[in-house]
């Protein structure tokens, strides 16, 4: 059976998971600790009781398998990279993680690009709220339901969790970033690592991070962006349009800043970088070289994004624990 990109995308995902390759994690373990330092910073006191209570009441599984690994995090700010480690237990949540909207598209409804078998970031985030708020659901349910959500707000500001180019996401355009070339990393999916996405998820909020601890960086952020933080915290809570936003963005800025233009590709089923007249060897050859040209262009907005995701978070979870 010939599946759709949204759920190709997703196996995409758990192979990545079961593999230990972190190259399809929305911002990877630092950007997501930051967004949810951020985000508990400005919780409310009611909000952030209510938090540590339900996390509390629900445990992360001893027996669950952590990749990240940060040392002396709270339960919060914990919770924030749980949702990838729990893919390894159950697949079916992989396509929850990100919305597959083509290159090219119009702004307009987004439910045409989220497949109903499997759902997309969009209606993840409405369902776990919707468990958050249910005072029947078990301590376990309503648990997990927040950690997801901490996860989901941090993965839809990742532009290319928005976005597809029947690259899986940037997952499926190798490039060299700085001194490191790109590298194949399964010749049967023809994968290579650095790939766009991996560059987005890590490198960059690794070097503007210069070795500061993710405390550090979020504090950073929040004396860069206090201007619009109260912008941010009024605004009114779209997940629409927060993909729409993120998805502009993949297209002014990741593909868009590019040295060598990536031509928008027609949507097409894919399901693997070996798919598509064999995208990712056709993106190879472009020799994307992505250095400190990219990285100012880059970092700016990364750095936009993780603030604006604390706030907008922490803006969530006042608005249900008021």
């Amino acid at each position: 059976m010939t599946r759709t990109p949204h759920v190709a995308r997703a196996l995409l995902l758990a192979f990545s998971v079961l593999t230990a390759v972190p190259s399809a994690w929305g911002w990877g373990c630092k950007g997501h600790e930051i967004v949810a330092l951020i985000a508990e910073s400005h919780l409310n006191t009611r909000a952030r009781a209510m938090a540590f209570k339900i996390l509390a009441d629900g445990p992360i599984s001893a027996t669950l398998s952590r990749y990240c690994k940060e040392p002396d995090l709270d339960a919060f700010v914990d919770s924030s990279t749980w949702a990838d480690d729990e893919r390894t237990v159950m697949p079916e949540t992989g396509p929850w993680h990100f919305i597959d909207i083509p290159r090219g598209a119009r702004e307009g409804s987004i439910s045409q690009f989220c497949h109903p078998a499997t759902g997309c970031i969009t209606t993840a985030l409405a369902s776990q709220l919707a468990i958050l708020r249910d005072a029947n659901a078990t301590a376990q349910a309503r648990a997990d339901a927040l950690r997801f959500v901490i996860h989901f707000v941090g993965d839809i500001h990742q532009p290319l969790h928005d976005t597809t180019n029947n690259d899986f996401g940037g997952n499926c355009v190798p490039v060299a970033f700085f001194d490191r070339a790109p590298r194949e990393t399964n010749p049967i999916r023809e994968s290579y690592n650095p790939n766009l996405h991996e560059v987005w998820d890590v490198e960059i909020i690794e070097r503007f991070m210069n070795g500061q601890t993710p405390q550090q960086a979020a504090d950073a952020l929040e004396t860069t962006f206090h201007t619009q933080l109260p912008t941010w915290q009024s605004q009114t809570q779209n997940f629409s349009s927060w993909a729409w936003e993120s998805h502009q963005l993949a297209e002014t800025i990741v593909y868009g800043k590019l040295p060598t233009k990536i031509a928008i590709e027609t949507p097409r089923p894919v399901e693997s970088c070996a798919d598509d007249d064999h995208i990712s060897t056709r993106m190879l050859h472009l020799n994307e070289n992505l250095a400190a040209q990219y990285q100012d262009a880059a970092a700016p907005v990364v750095r936009e994004q993780l603030a604006k995701a604390g706030i907008r978070l922490a803006a969530l979870l006042n608005s249900l624990w008021p």
